[in-house]
C-alpha cells in the first residue's frame, strides 16, 4: 500500500518543476522566513545562562519521530526516482559524514581532528542511520560542534582581555576551506588569536579606541552564541539531510516544513501579513523596512527602527518576544487574511525604558514588488544621436503555482508582467530592449518556456532528458511576439537554471545577443515532493524534497551544463569562477550533447559581433569607470590567489592609505559618490537563515565594487551600525552608476544603429524584423 501512496505522490510532484541554482532558494530575499509551527514545544528561548568558566550550557539536541520517519521516506523516494540514483550504502555515508562535518564547519574553524576520530567509526554508518530511524549520531556530532562553537568564543572572548602586538609579521589565512583540520588544541587555538587579532585591528584602523573595541567585540562574539543558541533539532535536521541530499547532487536539498512554505513564498510573490520587513537585532525585531500601501504602511504608528517586543493575536493576551529567533516572531506576525493581529512596541527613537506602543492592524496579501520585473529606459548619445534602451529586470522566474493550478485567472507569473512591460515600452517607443538576468538563479521551468515565447513565434523552447532517457521537447506554442525588435540579455555567473534556458534559446534561435559573463552552468531539472503525504496524520510535518528529475538540453543540442551559457559579447568576469559555479562541484554532472531538436532560427547575429565586440573595446579603453572596475578585479584577483592578510598594523594602514586614496580620484568620476556594502545583502530580514549556523568571526574579504566606490572598513558588521545609516548607505549603492548595465545599454544602441542605418545588414541579421517593418509602413 505504501509503495503505490509513494508512485502516486511522486506522479503529482512532477507538475511543479522549478530549475533553481542554488543549493537552498531563500524566500527572504525580501520578507523573513515564513510561519510554520516549531519542532520544539517552545518556539524560541534565550540563550542559556553560561557555566562556570565562561561556556554557555547548551540544550542538547534530540531527533523527534517525525524527522526519522521522514529521513526514511525520502531516502526511499531519492534512491529510486531522483535522476542520478544512487544507493544508500556505506559509500553513501562516507559522503554524507564528511558532508555533514564541512557544513557544519565549512573553514575548520571549530571541530579539530579529533572530534572527526572520535566519530570516525561512524563514517560507514550514516545509511543505517536512516533506515533504521535512529538519528542519534548525527544529533550527538551537531551537540559536539555546539559545545565546540561555545568554547572557541569563550576563548575569543578572553582573549580581549589581553594585548596584541602589531609590529609583528604575521598573517591571516582568509580561507580555510581546502584547509586540514587543525591537529591540536593550541592549533585552534592559534588560528582564533589570529582570528580576533584581525577583528580588533580592523576597529582600531577605523579608529576606534580599546575600550570601544572591547566592547563591540565582546558583544558580536556573545551574539554569535545566542544565534546558534536558538537553533532547534529542525534545523538540525535539515542541515544532516542536506549533506545526505547534496552528496547525491549539488541541487538535490531537503527543506524542512518553515523551509518549504518558505520557498513557497518565494515563487508566488506574495503573503499574507502586515507588511513589515524584519530583522534581528541583539534581543530585539528590528522593523527594518514598511511596504507601502501595506497595513503596517496605513496604519502610520509604525516606523523603521521600531523594536517588536510582544505579538497578541486578535484580543489575546501578548507574547513576549524579547530574545526570540526572527522566524518564530515572524510565525506570530503573519497570519490569515483578514484576521487581527496586534503589536507591543518600543518606538525607535525612544530608549530601552521608552513608552510602549500597541498598535492593532487587520492582515491582507502582501506583494513581494522587490522580486517582480521592473523597467527603466536608459538613454545612449553618439554622435548626436539619442537611442532609448528599455531594460527589464527580471531577478526570478517566478509564478504562483497553486493559483494557476485553481484557475485563478489573475495569477502571477514573471512572463505576464514582462509581457505587460514590453507593451508599456512600444508606447515608448525604445530601440532596443534589454533584459537583465544578472544574479537571476532560476525558477519556474515553465516561465523559462514562456518568456521566451514572447520573442518568438511558436517553436521549440528546450529538451529534458530523465534517468531512462527519454527525451521530451518543450515548446512556446502560442502565435505571435509580444516584442519583435532587437533584443539583448545581460547574464553573469550567478545566472542560472531557467536563466541559462532562457538566455540559450534566444541565443539558439538568432534572436538576440546575449551579454555578460559566462553563467553558472547548471542544466538540470528540479520538482517538489511533498513528503507530508506519508505522514501519518495532519499534525506531523515531514517537509519537501527538492529533487533532480531531469537535465535539460538547449534546442542546438549542447547543455548549459558545466559550461554555462557563453556570452556573444564578453564583459569582464567578476565573479570567483573556480568557487562559485556549478564546475566548483565536485560531484556535478558532466556536460554531454544530445540530437537538436527541430527548429528555424530567426536571424544571424554573427555578422553584428565583431564591430560590436570592436567598439565595446574601443569606448572602456577611454571609459575612467571600467578601468576602475577593471583595478578593482585586479585587486580581488590578487588577494584571492595570496589568501591571506597581514596582521602587522603598518602594512595595513599602508594598504588602507592607497585605498583611500583611490577612492578620492574616483569620487569626481563615480556618480553619487556613493558606497557598496562591503557583504552582499541576501535581503531584508534575511540574515538568520533556516537551518544554517551563524557565520564565524573572519577576514573581510574584498568585493568588486560595481557601483560606487568600496566602503571604507570601519571593522563592524551589518547589525553592528546604525540602522538609518545603513539603509541610506544601501540605498546611495543601489542609485548609483552600473557600469556594467550602462555598458549593456551602450551595445545595444550600437546595434540598434547599425540596424537602422544598415538596412541590408539589418534583412541579414533579422529578416523578420525586416518583414514586421515592411508590414507596418
Amino acid at each position: 500500500m505504501k509503495k503505490h501512496v509513494l508512485i502516486a505522490a511522486v506522479a503529482f510532484a512532477m507538475s511543479a518543476h522549478v530549475v533553481t541554482a542554488q543549493p537552498e532558494k531563500s524566500a527572504a530575499v525580501v520578507q523573513p522566513p515564513a510561519p510554520a509551527k516549531p519542532a520544539t514545544e517552545k518556539p524560541a528561548a534565550k540563550p542559556a545562562a553560561p557555566a562556570p568558566g565562561g561556556t554557555p550550557t547548551a540544550t542538547q539536541m534530540k531527533p523527534i519521530a517525525a524527522q526519522t520517519q521522514a529521513a526514511l521516506w525520502a531516502s526511499r523516494v531519492l534512491g529510486r526516482y531522483h535522476y542520478k540514483a544512487v544507493p544508500l550504502d556505506d559509500a553513501m555515508s562516507v559522503k554524507i559524514f564528511d558532508n555533514y562535518f564541512d557544513s557544519l564547519d565549512s573553514e575548520k574553524l571549530y571541530f579539530v581532528q579529533g572530534d572527526l576520530d572520535r566519530f570516525g567509526p561512524q563514517r560507514t554508518k550514516m545509511d543505517d542511520a536512516i533506515n533504521n530511524e535512529d538519528l542519534t549520531v548525527p544529533f550527538e556530532i551537531y551537540n559536539l560542534y555546539q559545545q565546540r562553537f561555545a568554547e572557541r568564543m569563550a576563548y575569543a572572548r578572553g582573549l580581549l582581555k589581553t594585548r596584541f602586538d602589531f609590529n609583528t609579521d604575521e598573517t591571516l589565512q582568509l580561507d580555510r576551506e581546502k584547509a586540514p583540520w587543525a591537529k591540536s588544541e593550541d592549533e585552534i587555538r592559534d588560528l582564533w588569536r589570529k582570528r580576533v587579532k584581525n577583528d580588533w585591528l580592523r576597529l582600531k584602523l577605523a579608529g576606534k579606541d580599546d575600550k570601544s573595541i572591547r566592547e563591540t567585540l565582546d558583544k558580536r562574539y556573545e551574539n554569535y552564541v545566542s544565534r546558534i543558541r536558538k537553533l532547534n533539532n529542525e534545523d538540525v535536521f535539515q542541515m544532516f539531510m542536506n549533506a545526505y541530499a547534496t552528496a547525491i547532487e549539488p541541487h538535490t536539498n531537503y527543506l524542512g516544513p518553515r523551509s518549504a512554505d518558505n520557498f513557497d513564498i518565494a515563487m508566488r510573490l506574495s503573503l499574507e501579513g502586515i507588511g513589515c520587513v524584519l530583522q534581528s537585532r541583539d534581543d530585539y525585531t528590528v522593523i527594518r523596512e514598511i511596504v507601502p500601501g501595506s497595513p503596517a504602511d496605513k496604519s502610520g504608528k509604525l516606523k523603521v527602527g521600531d523594536r517588536i517586543v510582544g505579538v497578541a493575536q486578535g484580543n489575546g493576551a501578548f507574547t513576549d518576544v524579547l530574545g526570540w529567533r526572527l522566524d518564530d516572531v515572524v510565525a506570530l506576525v503573519r497570519g490569515e487574511k483578514g484576521s487581527t493581529v496586534r503589536l507591543d512596541v518600543i518606538p525607535g527613537d525612544g530608549g530601552v525604558d521608552a513608552k510602549h506602543v500597541s498598535v492593532s492592524m487587520v492582515r491582507k496579501k502582501i506583494s513581494m514588488e522587490e522580486q517582480a520585473a521592473k523597467k527603466s529606459i536608459m538613454k545612449v548619445k553618439e554622435g548626436g544621436v539619442e537611442r532609448r534602451i528599455g531594460v527589464i529586470s527580471l531577478p526570478t522566474f517566478y509564478l504562483d503555482f497553486e493559483a494557476r493550478r485553481r484557475g485563478d485567472k489573475d495569477f502571477r507569473s514573471a512572463t505576464r508582467d514582462v509581457e505587460r512591460i514590453l507593451t508599456e515600452l512600444k508606447k515608448e517607443k525604445v530601440d532596443n530592449v534589454l533584459i537583465d538576468l544578472r544574479n537571476n538563479g532560476g525558477g519556474s521551468l515553465t516561465e523559462a518556456i514562456e518568456l521566451t515565447g514572447l520573442f518568438i513565434d511558436k517553436g521549440p523552447v528546450v529538451m529534458q532528458r530523465t534517468a531512462e532517457g527519454r527525451v521530451e521537447v518543450e515548446s512556446d506554442t502560442k502565435a505571435g511576439l509580444a516584442w519583435d525588435g532587437p533584443v539583448g540579455v545581460l547574464i553573469n555567473r550567478g545566472s542560472a537554471s531557467a536563466s541559462e534556458i532562457f538566455a540559450a534559446a534566444i541565443q539558439d534561435y538568432g534572436r538576440g545577443l546575449i551579454i555578460g559573463e559566462p553563467s553558472f552552468g547548471k542544466g538540470t531539472v528540479q520538482t517538489l515532493i511533498d513528503l507530508d503525504r506519508f505522514a501519518p496524520n495532519e499534525k506531523a510535518r515531514y517537509g519537501e524534497l527538492k529533487m533532480t528529475i531531469a537535465q535539460f538540453f538547449r534546442i542546438n543540442g549542447g547543455t548549459t551544463q558545466l559550461r554555462g551559457v557563453t556570452p556573444d559579447i564578453k564583459l569582464p568576469v567578476l565573479a570567483d569562477i573556480e568557487n562559485f559555479g556549478e564546475s566548483s562541484y565536485d560531484n556535478a554532472l558532466p556536460w554531454v550533447s544530445i540530437k537538436p531538436a527541430q527548429y528555424m532560427p530567426l536571424g544571424d547575429l554573427k555578422e553584428l559581433v565583431a564591430p560590436l565586440q570592436k567598439r565595446h573595446e574601443a569606448r572602456i579603453a577611454k571609459d575612467k569607470d571600467f578601468q576602475f572596475l577593471q583595478e578593482d578585479i585586479a585587486e580581488v584577483l590578487k588577494l584571492r590567489k595570496e589568501n591571506a592578510i597581514s596582521l602587522n598594523e603598518a602594512v595595513r594602514r599602508k594598504e588602507r592609505d592607497a585605498q583611500d586614496a583611490r577612492s578620492k580620484m574616483r569620487e569626481a568620476r563615480l556618480a553619487g559618490n556613493t558606497a557598496t556594502p562591503d557583504e552582499p545583502a541576501s535581503g531584508p530580514g534575511s540574515k538568520e537563515k533556516r537551518a544554517e549556523t551563524p557565520d564565524p568571526t573572519k577576514a573581510e574579504k574584498s568585493v568588486v565594487a560595481l557601483r560606487g566606490t568600496p566602503r571604507q572598513d570601519d571593522g563592524l558588521q551589518a547589525d553592528e551600525r546604525n540602522l538609518q545609516a545603513e539603509l541610506a548607505a544601501e540605498k546611495a549603492a543601489k542609485d548609483a552608476k552600473d557600469v556594467i548595465l550602462q555598458e549593456a545599454a551602450n551595445i545595444l544602441a550600437d546595434e540598434a544603429g547599425m540596424l537602422k542605418t544598415d538596412t541590408r545588414l539589418a534583412s541579414r541579421a533579422m529578416p523578420y524584423m525586416a518583414s514586421a517593418t515592411a508590414k507596418a509602413n
